[in-house]
């Protein structure tokens, strides 16, 4: 049924994604699928890399070590933004498109008042609307 998966990851609030991580690799052993690990970050210096370079390496290591825990195919794919704040869900979609995923299983936050005065959108939201496959959202 599925072939790629696709989850986009923050790799500083990895503690925060449990859910959506495991989700992702029981979907892929099920389904003999590949889990291919999204990150979009800009060029500026953040807790998880000073550079691009370094988070590629930082990423394609956290895939690896997913695959070896959970015994399932990996791949990862850093997504270069110049304002991710405004990019995010551009280069998501565009992540979905060059991996050809057939799903995408992402963490999603608790909605709280920012969300209902509308402060802040919701990524997971904005992607079930534009992605043409299944998108598994998970708190």
């Amino acid at each position: 049924m599925f072939e790629k998966i696709m989850i986009p990851v923050d790799l500083n609030h990895i503690d925060g994604m449990q859910k959506s991580l495991e989700a992702a690799a029981w979907l892929a052993r099920q389904y003999d699928a590949t889990v291919y690990y999204v990150t979009v970050a800009g060029r500026v210096p953040n807790r998880a890399a000073r550079t691009p370079e370094e988070l590629a390496r930082h990423l394609a290591d956290f895939a690896r070590q997913q695959g070896e825990e959970y015994g399932m195919t990996t791949d990862s794919r850093p997504m270069d933004s110049t304002d991710v704040t405004i990019e995010l869900d551009d280069k998501l979609v565009q992540a979905q498109k060059e991996i050809g995923a057939d799903l995408v299983v992402m963490a999603s936050h608790i909605p709280g008042v920012a969300d209902r005065l509308h402060l802040i959108s919701s990524n997971a939201g904005e992607l079930a609307q534009r992605l043409p496959v299944s998108v598994f959202i998970l708190r």
